[in-house]
C-alpha cells in the first residue's frame, strides 16, 4: 500500500510521514505543487500548514486532489479546513483557539473511528476552524470548543479531523490512521 503526505508547510508534517511508516506503509513527502498525473497512491494525507484558508490564495494542487481523486484523503488541520472550503464551506478564526490537549467526542463512530472510545484526549494546534460545512459532510466528531473536530465527505472517501492524531499526545493516534488505511485498501 502507498500513502503519500502532501506537504503543506506544516509543523509536524514529518511526524505524518513518520506514522504511516511506523505501520509499514510505503510513504514519502511530496510538495502541494506535485501533478494529480503524477501521484502513484492508495491515498493521500493533506498535512497541516502553516497558512491560514482564511483569504489565502490555493495551496498547489490541493484542488486538483479533491476534485479528481477517488481514493481516501485525510485532511489533518489545515487539509481539515481546505476539506471543507474546497466543497463549499466556510472558514475562519475560533473563537476559542485550541492549543494543547482537549477532550474529543465522536458522534458518529463511521470507519475513521472504529473501535475507538465515544471520548478521547487529542492535541491540537489552531487558530482557525471551520465554520459552516456545505451539504455533502457529515460531523464525526466535536469538543468543548469546536463543533467540527472531523468531518466526512459523504461523495468521496474523504474525511478531515480539525486535531493531530500523529503526535504522540493523541489518544488513539495511531488506531485513526490504521483506520484510514483499512479504507485505502478497499
Amino acid at each position: 500500500m502507498k500513502v503519500d503526505v502532501i506537504d503543506n508547510g506544516g509543523q509536524w508534517t514529518h511526524r505524518e510521514w513518520r506514522v504511516l511508516r511506523y505501520l509499514n506503509v510505503d510513504t514519502k513527502i511530496i510538495p502541494n505543487t506535485t501533478p494529480f498525473e503524477e501521484l502513484d497512491v492508495d491515498g493521500l494525507v493533506l498535512s497541516g500548514g502553516a497558512g491560514s484558508t482564511c483569504g489565502s490564495s490555493v495551496p498547489g494542487k490541493i484542488d486538483d486532489y479533491l476534485d479528481k481523486a477517488e481514493f481516501p484523503i485525510l485532511g489533518i488541520c489545515f487539509g481539515h479546513h481546505y476539506l471543507s472550503l474546497h466543497f463549499g464551506g466556510k472558514t475562519g478564526t475560533a473563537e476559542s483557539p485550541e492549543f494543547g490537549k482537549m477532550e474529543i467526542v465522536v458522534d458518529d463512530e463511521n470507519e475513521l473511528f472504529s473501535g475507538l472510545p465515544k471520548t478521547f484526549n487529542a492535541w491540537l494546534s489552531h487558530n482557525d476552524e471551520v465554520k459552516e460545512l456545505g451539504g455533502d459532510f457529515k460531523i464525526l466528531a466535536h469538543s468543548a470548543n469546536c463543533k467540527m473536530e472531523a468531518i466526512k465527505y459523504l461523495p468521496k472517501p474523504f474525511y478531515g479531523v480539525q486535531f493531530h492524531p500523529e503526535v504522540e499526545h493523541t489518544e488513539h493516534g495511531y488506531d485513526i490512521f490504521k483506520n484510514f488505511l483499512e479504507l485505502c485498501k478497499k
